[in-house]
């Protein structure tokens, strides 16, 4: 699982490397105006569809029934179960797309209602060219869960990287012409990529496909049954960040598009770590649930969650400090001024506070899914967005776009410690392990604050942070002493995932 996850967190980096190339081409072109707030609120549909069918439904309620029926030596049912899904998944989504289609002035109107007319039709095209990847994402999530069953991990985590590779380089080519609309097509396009690179690996475990259609079949009604709720469960996470675009849409040009640019920066680590680590688990933990094994799933699933603390604490706290020089260094170039940068460094700043609890949900969400109980992460979402909606009322007025990137933050705390709760009540008790990583993680992680608060500020003396050289040069050190600092702090302490880390790298490299 840990040299699974290592994999899956290193093309993740990759892609999020490719997604921060991205951002940058499109800034350095379009500035942070009303056209990339179109452009972000176009995009916050297809990267709904994204996280849901890809990183999600599709893969989360597939997994547990498709493993079922391989570790029970089932593998003919298997398949069928698989095709049947497919075919009505198909049939689905060509009705879904046209209907989008009409509906999607309404959609926009909904998401920002504070854009003007111009702003609206320029959202609603790029909208309507985004939604011919829909079927290609659903097809490939699909696709991830059959392979995620048979533990390969790598062709899904390489199809990340060239979701994003497509986006910049056909977007880019296409906005010579196109304008912005350009990076429109070129989601289309990295969804195409990402289907394509993996249906190698799909002929490599001999799929067995049926023309057939019997919703009746037992396991596809058992399988139904788990997607629904893990599709509204995880639509009702993204409906947190359609609530701070709705109300962000009022403000000043551009502050809709900071919150965009800080959430994704906040979404770097729980992407990275979280998810990586989440994904690797899974299918162990619907193996443990298959064979009743309450004991190795409430084992593997604290495993999971003290190394998602273990590495998101540090980066939380690293994004705290450096949020400035970071934003500064990643963007601040072109029609991107430092005015750009310090609405999206404040951003930044308050959904720092909720990257250890959104990574935790992550991988306790799966655990319920595991255990094939998808409704209590349903409810434990609503009540999450209930929270966010009311917070984001609050806190909009005294900390404007900062407030509503705060309420976030809080709400998935709730989120997140809601669910950890419940759980416990579900598998045998592992909190106090939990309690002293997050204690001994809390304390390394401030220390090495500290440490990289001191070096960024000698950064600014020592190096000339006018220019692209120097900022380098400051948050590639202050980050360098913080990880060192934190590595021999982890040492010091005797942290198991720090033990764990350097056994399998002595294993890789011996």
């Amino acid at each position: 699982m840990a040299k699974a996850a290592g994999f899956i967190m290193g093309t993740m980096i990759l892609s999020r490397l490719l997604g921060y190339l991205r951002d940058l081409v499109i800034y350095a072109n379009f500035g942070q105006s009303r056209l990339t707030d179109a452009y972000h609120a176009a995009f916050s549909i297809p990267d709904f569809l994204y996280m849901l069918l890809v990183g999600g439904a599709l893969s989360s309620a597939f997994i547990p029934v498709f493993s079922g029926l391989l570790a029970r030596e089932k593998e003919e049912q298997a398949w069928e179960v698989a095709s049947i899904v497919l075919n009505w998944i198909l049939i689905g989504l060509l009705l879904g797309t046209v209907t989008g289609w009409f509906f999607t002035p309404q959609l926009i109107r909904l998401l920002v209602p504070g854009f003007a007319e111009e702003s609206l039709g320029l959202t609603v095209y790029m909208a309507r060219i985004m939604l011919l990847q829909v079927i290609l994402l659903s097809v490939s999530g699909l696709i991830t869960g059959v392979l995620h069953a048979h533990k390969r991990f790598h062709p899904p985590a390489l199809g990340s990287v060239l979701y994003n590779l497509g986006i910049i380089a056909f977007g880019y080519w296409l906005s010579r012409s196109m304008g912005i609309a350009g990076f429109a097509v070129g989601v289309v396009v990295g969804a195409l990529l990402h289907l394509l690179i993996q249906l190698p690996a799909l002929a490599g475990v001999k799929p067995r496909y049926r023309l057939s259609w019997d919703l009746h079949h037992p396991e596809v009604g058992q399988l139904l049954k788990l997607f629904l709720p893990v599709l509204l469960g995880l639509a009702v996470m993204q409906f947190n960040v359609f609530i701070t675009q709705h109300m962000a849409s009022g403000l000043d040009g551009g502050l809709l598009t900071a919150l965009q640019t800080g959430h994704r920066l906040m979404q770097l680590p729980v992407g990275v770590f979280a998810v990586a680590i989440s994904v690797a688990v899974f299918p162990t933990l619907a193996e443990h649930a298959a064979k009743d094994d309450v004991t190795a799933l409430g084992r593997d699933t604290s495993l999971g969650l003290r190394f998602i603390i273990f590495l998101a604490l540090p980066a939380t706290v690293g994004l705290v400090v450096l949020r400035v020089p970071l934003v500064r260094l990643l963007l601040q170039v072109g029609e991107f001024t430092a005015r750009h940068t310090e609405a999206t460094a404040q951003a930044l700043l308050y959904y720092c506070l909720g990257i250890c609890a959104y990574g935790a949900v992550q991988l306790l969400s799966r655990a319920f899914y595991a255990l094939r109980d998808t409704a209590t992460p349903v409810v434990v979402g609503m009540l999450a967005v209930g929270l966010n909606l009311a917070g984001s009322w609050y806190l909009k007025g005294p900390l404007g776009h900062g407030g509503l990137a705060l309420a976030y933050s809080l709400a998935g705390i709730f989120h997140g410690v809601t669910l950890y709760w419940i759980l416990q009540g579900k598998l045998q008790d592992n909190s106090l392990g939990i309690i002293l990583s997050f204690c001994k993680s809390l304390l390394a992680s401030l220390v090495m604050g500290v440490v990289v608060h001191v070096t960024a500020l000698g950064g600014e003396t020592w190096f000339d942070v006018t220019g692209k050289t120097g900022q380098l040069l400051q948050v590639s050190l202050a980050a360098l002493s913080g990880g060192l600092v934190y590595g021999w702090l982890a040492r010091v302490l005797e942290m198991e995932e720090m033990m764990l880390i350097r056994r399998l790298w002595r294993q890789k490299f011996s």
